[in-house]
């Protein structure tokens, strides 16, 4: 299976008042971005707090997502860790519950090199026959793939793309000479879709496409059909929403943007708090420019 193109949702994780997985937010989330024209979901991302759950709840996450999609759009399931065992192990689970693709962050806290790099996607790869996505996220990793690490995994036939979450355009660029293709190189930083679209890339996975996934799917939508100012309209109509993100840690400014606007998902997991009094009023000034 070759990776989706378009806007794939990286969808927040609903939690109840206790902090546990919230089902029927789950799929009333699920249906209500389908309808809203994305057209692949990325769950257990750092948006959706994968480094605030255990395998179980992924696996548990897992199972509802994949349910309730019944194979209307792609999903593709989180599963990276810091040892490659973990990854492996994650990985065979979510061929059981039915995904369509995996998606593995580099190993974080330490920086390891290349070539540890290449042999761990390389074990990962060779134990499963989903397609995988590499996420590339140096400046919460502390690792930085190189072009020539990229274009070797690239030729792996089931490592299919990889998602760019360093916000730098040249990095996406880079990805994307340095591939062929048919591998797919997504924007994981919302800013810089209609770019990546534009560059030769397969679209984005985005975060805002859970405050307004009709806005963010319009811009591929729009780009398709060739009407760049229309893309380009609604790509700068994000930019207040993206930036409102750095307000907090991850996701808290995103989980109270969806409360204000009536989609509530509970909060973010502990250590993460909810945001305060100040965010949150600066967010209703925010979400105003969007009525």
């Amino acid at each position: 299976m070759k990776s989706p193109k378009g806007i794939i949702s990286a969808m927040l994780t609903p939690f109840d008042e206790n902090q546990k997985i919230d089902e029927e937010v789950t799929r009333k989330q699920v249906n209500r971005l389908i309808d809203n024209g994305i057209n692949g979901l990325f769950i257990l991302g750092t948006n959706g707090e994968f480094f605030n759950m255990d395998d179980k709840e992924k696996v548990q996450f897992s199972k509802i997502v994949v349910d309730e999609v019944k194979g209307r759009i792609p999903i593709c399931a989180g599963t990276g860790a810091i040892r490659t065992d973990d990854v492996i192990r994650l990985t065979k689970k979510m061929e059981d519950v039915g995904v369509d693709l995996v998606s593995v962050i580099t190993p974080y806290l330490m920086t390891i090199s290349q070539r540890e790099l290449i042999a761990h996607y390389k074990a990962v790869a060779s134990s499963t026959n989903l397609p995988i996505l590499i996420y590339h996220m140096p400046q919460g990793t502390n690792n930085v793939l190189k072009p020539e690490t990229v274009t070797e995994l690239s030729k792996i036939p089931n490592i299919v793309g990889i998602k760019d979450s360093s916000g730098d355009f040249d990095q996406i660029l880079i990805f994307i000479e340095a591939t062929e293709d048919d591998f797919a190189v997504y924007s994981g930083a919302d800013s810089l879709i209609l770019w990546n679209l534009i560059a030769g890339g397969a679209g984005a996975i985005a975060a805002t496409s859970n405050m307004f996934p009709s806005l963010v799917s319009s811009i591929y939508q729009n780009w398709l059909n060739g009407d760049i100012d229309k893309a380009r309209e609604a790509q700068e109509m994000l930019r207040p929403i993206r930036n409102a993100s750095t307000m907090a840690s991850t996701p808290a400014v995103f989980k109270k943007a969806m409360e204000l606007l009536g989609e509530p998902v509970g909060p973010a997991r502990f250590p993460v708090e909810q945001v305060g009094e100040d965010v949150t009023e600066k967010l209703r000034t925010i979400l105003k420019q969007y009525n």
